[in-house]
Parts: structure tokens; sequence; C-alpha cells
């Protein structure tokens, strides 16, 4: 029985527990280090079936010192996924990190220096790479059919972005900006369907249009006057989007006040390593219908494009008149990502497989991040580098 440790027992963290003790592999859950003990116990009863056996420790050092642990799994705000991954690497055990990796590029060289140091076998929460439709343009981008990929585009329409204004997502002090917090992913699996490419140069810009505004900081929409008329507001029937909630109805904050945090658009151009350039945009205001989140791989014979949205890939050859519709859906968290994700961690702790998301791809994905933040920020092109540990110790 793998014993596992979490640092960090929230929503997420609970989440990837649960999924790996489901597993066949065989995961046990011994104990949490967290500093919101009530809020732990409480998630505890609901999950577990014996939480009283579960030991709590409010320091991860503490934590890590006492128990005699054969995996950890990071999963706290995100400000703090570095250091903390960095102390379980210097550990030398096997660590499952929640995504970004690093929100600043000082966060980015700690974690990649203590990656340089360490035996520890590594996995990145990146599910996308795994589900189904991911894979099907894998295979189909590897087989050569569609020729040299030249150019690749991604689109991310999300549809709950309440969740990144109107909760504690809204603090851009832990997200470290909507780059890190949600193109992470998607940028992952660009890389991953060039055959794990690095960036070379970076250029882009965000904006924040509309969820901004002028109402008084740490407002709740239950407060509001405008509750019962805000397109935003959880108490509004008429602006119910199908998107299910992400907390409880009154906690939620209002999205128009001046403490909201985070660019609500964002837009990317990519060179990669071998010439292959990338496009990516994400908006934070599309809803119903208009959502989608979707990759493109373009080539000189062929092109194909997945949509997890509607999980249907589709391949147009370009010389020939070939359009096939790939039925693709999987089932499960993150389109059936999370549990391909937990069997691979479970497996690779035991020796019997190598990670198919290591610490590498979760470096890769936050530096093209950061890099493409920094470009917004100063309107420059931005080169990655500048900012190798090498080049920036």
């Amino acid at each position: 029985m793998i014993k596992l440790g979490a640092i960090g027992y929230g929503g997420r963290g609970s989440g990837v527990v649960s999924v790996m003790e489901q597993q066949p592999c065989g995961a046990r859950l011994v104990a949490i280090a967290d500093p919101n003990a009530e809020a732990v116990k409480r998630t505890l009863a609901k999950r577990e079936k014996d939480p009283a056996s579960v030991r709590l420790y409010a320091d991860a050092q503490a934590m890590l010192d006492a128990e005699e642990l054969d995996a950890v799994i990071v999963a706290t705000r995100c400000s703090l996924h570095a250091r903390l991954g960095a102390a379980v690497l210097a550990r030398n055990l096997p660590l499952y990190l929640e995504k970004p990796v690093a929100t600043t590029f000082d966060d980015y060289r700690l974690l990649a220096a203590a990656a340089a140091k360490s035996k520890s076998p590594t996995m990145v929460s990146f599910p996308l790479r795994l589900v189904p439709g991911v894979r099907r343009m894998w295979e189909i981008v590897r087989s050569g059919r569609l020729g040299e990929i030249t150019h690749v585009q991604a689109t991310n329409n999300v549809p709950y972005g309440e969740v990144y204004y109107q909760t504690w997502y809204r603090d851009q002090a832990e997200t470290g900006g909507m780059f890190l917090q949600k193109a992470t992913h998607d940028l992952d699996v660009i890389s991953y369907l060039l055959g794990e490419a690095d960036p070379v140069q970076v250029a882009a810009m965000t904006s924040k249009r509309v969820f901004r505004g002028d109402h008084p900081a740490g407002l709740k929409c239950v407060d509001c006057d405008e509750k019962f008329s805000c397109l935003e507001s959880k108490h509004n029937p008429a602006a119910a989007t199908g998107a299910p909630l992400q907390t409880a109805k009154e906690d939620y904050r209002c999205a128009f006040a001046v403490d909201t945090g985070n660019e609500d658009s964002g837009n990317a151009i990519i060179e990669y390593a071998g010439g292959t350039q990338g496009v990516y945009t994400q908006n934070f205001y599309s809803r119903r219908g208009s959502a989608c989140r979707k990759w493109r791989c373009i080539g000189h014979l062929g092109t194909i494009e997945y949509d997890l949205a509607t999980t249907t890939a589709n391949l147009w050859m370009h010389h020939q008149p070939v359009h096939e519709v790939l039925d693709v859906r999987g089932e499960g968290g993150h389109g059936g990502g999370d549990a391909q994700l937990a069997i691979n961690f479970l497996r690779m702790v035991r020796g019997q497989e190598e990670s198919k998301s290591p610490l590498a791809a979760g470096l890769r994905s936050a530096l093209t991040c950061l890099l493409a933040r920094e470009s917004a920020a100063t309107r420059t092109f931005q080169s990655a580098a500048d900012y190798t540990p090498a080049s920036r110790a």
C-alpha cells in the first residue's frame, strides 16, 4: 500500500487524493499538512472512510520530518507550489505537484535548481495531456500523416469566469495572473503535441475590460443592492449560465469591485525550438454555447483539431477530399485525464512506469507563461534564454 502525504487539503488536494485512493494500484492517505485544521477535518469526514487514522500537521516540514511517506502531493495555494515542491525534492520523495509549478521567475529558478539536485520521480498536474482526444492528436501528429507541424493554434473561451473574479482566485498575488492559472494547461498540451518542444521567444498582450469597476473592496454579492439584477450575481436567476457553483452562494464576491484582480483576456504568440509557431488566446466572459477549449495542429499535408468541450476531433487532409470526425470522449474529471494521471503516478511510485507529466513539463509551461506575462507588461518580445537558471544565476 502506497502511503500518501498531502501538503494542502482543500478542494483540489482532497480531490486528487480521492482519485488516487480509488485506483486499483493501492494508495492510502496517512498524513496532511495544512494550517486550516477545522476545514481539513470537515473535508476528511466527507472524503475518507477512516478520517481518524490520518495524522494532521500545521506545518509541511513537520510532516516531512515525522512521517515515513512513499509519495507527497503538493496542492496548496499557487504561490507556495515552488517552495514546498522544492522541500519534497530535497527529501528525494516521489512528488505530485499542482500547477502552476511557479508564479515568479525566482520561484521558477528555485524549483529548477532543486530538481537538478534531486532523485525524486516527479509528476505535474497536467491531466489534459492524457485525455483521449489529446492522445489521439498526439498519435496522428507523431505518425507524420499531417507532415511537419509548422503552426499550432489553441483557444480557451472559459464559461466559468466567476471562479477567477468572485472567489479566492481573484487574488492575483496568489494566481500569478491568468496565463499561469489557466494557459499553463493549454501551453503544456502544445509542447506535448510538438514532442515536448521548448519555447524560444514569446510576445503577448492582456486586457481587463469586463471584470472591473468601482464597487467597494470585499463586497459580497449577497450584500449588494444590485444582486437581483447583476449579470454576474449568483442571486439573479436570469443570469444563470449553467456552470456549477464553485463555492457557497453567499460567499461570492463582487466581480466589479476595486479589489478584483486578474486580467480577463489574453493572447500570446510563441516561437518553439525548431521554428514552429504557436498562437494562444483566452478569455473569461464567454458563456453557454460559445465556450470552447481546443487545440489545432497544422502541417503541409493536413490539420487535426480537438475540442475538449464537445469531445470531438476533426481531421482534414489538405490535398484529398478527406474529413474524418473522431469521437474521443473521456469520462471523469478533466475528460478522464485525472484518473489516468493518478494511475500513472502510482505506477511511477512503484517503479513500474515513467512519468507521463514530469516536472520538466511543468517548468517549461511555467516559463512560457512567465514570459507571456512579462511580455504583456513590458510590450516587448521575451527570450527564454534570458531566464534560464544558468543565465540568471
